[in-house]
């Protein structure tokens, strides 16, 4: 098992929220982001978790109890060594929150566009969920992993309605649902890797660029359909977004 070189730094300004067995639990301690950072990964003992975190092991053990004790790690015996234990995250990632505000202008300029449009009621609910994920952006609250799940559990309803034995009917299924709810006009851009390239995405299109891809409610959606599929757990990747500064999605289907 390879241990990861986490160079990301924690601060007491980032906390992060987990859904456990004890209900949503805020985790701010920097040794601890650091631990659910590897773990978020790989399953690990004590000793690599101690190697890469650069603590005593007296102060990775103090934490480790107190991740156990809020239900958000567990621990299971090495197979190889019955006298170690193997800890993993047993709890939902919920997201993020941070005291950063770099978009607090932005709800009242998108409002105001909206107004001096032509009210398309469609316009209205794009407007209601942009303003609700700018409102929470606004408050440094991270709500990706969420939307992300909800999308994984739409696309598990949504393939029955979708498949096709054939990959090129199964496309233009996806294409043509994405195109009936107004959600962006997809293009398969390569078919290996497989590649699809959103225009107009419903999810992105018209927030601020916030420097990383915006769209985890679709991502989800085309996870699950594509594992549904090829009967693998397939990664996807969003490579170009709105919220990047680009003029399309793009999302690679690995």
């Amino acid at each position: 098992m390879n241990c990861p070189n986490t160079g990301k730094k924690y601060d007491n300004t980032q906390i992060e929220l987990f859904a456990s067995s004890n209900g949503i639990v805020a985790i701010n301690s920097p040794i601890r982001l650091k631990i659910l950072s590897m773990l978020k990964d790989n399953e690990l003992n004590f000793d690599q978790i101690v190697a890469n975190s650069g603590k005593a092991k007296s102060t990775v053990s103090s934490h480790l109890k107190k991740l156990v004790a809020d239900g958000i790690i567990a621990s299971k015996k090495d197979p190889k060594d019955a006298r170690k234990k193997i800890f993993y995250i047993k709890s939902e990632y919920l997201g993020e929150l941070s005291q950063v505000n770099p978009f607090k202008d932005e709800i009242e300029n998108y409002v105001s566009s909206y107004l001096s449009r032509d009210g398309d009621p469609f316009e209205f609910f794009r407007l209601m969920f942009k303003t609700i994920r700018m409102g929470l952006i606004s408050q440094g609250i991270n709500i990706d992993p969420i939307l992300h799940e909800a999308g994984i559990r739409v696309g598990k309803e949504l393939y029955p309605q979708l498949a096709d034995e054939t990959l090129d009917k199964f496309l233009k299924n996806i294409a043509n649902f994405w195109d009936d709810h107004q959600l962006g006009q997809v293009e398969v851009k390569n078919i290996e890797p497989l590649e699809i390239n959103i225009y107009d995405c419903f999810e992105c299109r018209g927030l601020p660029n916030l420097g990383k891809p915006a769209c985890s409610f679709d991502a989800g959606i085309l996870k699950a359909l594509f594992t549904e599929y090829y009967k693998n757990n397939i990664k996807v990747d969003e490579t170009r977004c709105y919220a990047l500064g680009d003029d399309h999605c793009c999302f690679l289907i690995e």
